[in-house]
């Protein structure tokens, strides 16, 4: 089954193969099969046209994949362009949502610890 450009596994259970869509989280997609009155737990191969049909008119209203990556891009640069707190720290790549920076996202922060001793450096004079 193909929604929105991307092949949905078909051995998955319907709840967690509709996942695999950007912005269908694992909420989402139990509420989609409620509304739709599917089986969760039922595999995607194992749909009706008629099920197949409700899930794909239901999802199309939904903004999800290109249109909501671009909404969020927009989101993010509104926050830069005014200059607020928050745009800041995603321009400068840090935490935006008030975690500590001391002893988490090392990484991001190109903080990154090598350890003591990890290799032998030969004699340069030899």
């Amino acid at each position: 089954m193909r929604l929105l450009g991307i092949t949905l596994p078909d051995n998955k259970n319907v709840q967690y193969g509709l996942t695999a869509i950007y912005g269908i989280g694992p909420a989402r997609a139990l509420a989609i099969c409620k509304t739709c009155k599917i089986d969760p737990i039922s595999k995607i191969k194992d749909l009706t046209a008629d099920n197949e049909v409700a899930i794909r008119k239901l999802v199309e209203e939904m903004k999800l994949e290109g249109n909501l990556k671009r909404e969020i891009g927009q989101n993010v640069k509104r926050l830069k362009d005014i200059g607020s707190y928050r745009g800041m720290r995603h321009a400068r790549g840090l935490p935006t949502k008030g975690q500590r920076t001391k002893t988490n996202s090392r990484t991001v922060r190109g903080n990154k610890r090598v350890t003591m001793g990890s290799g032998r450096k030969t004699d340069s004079k030899t």
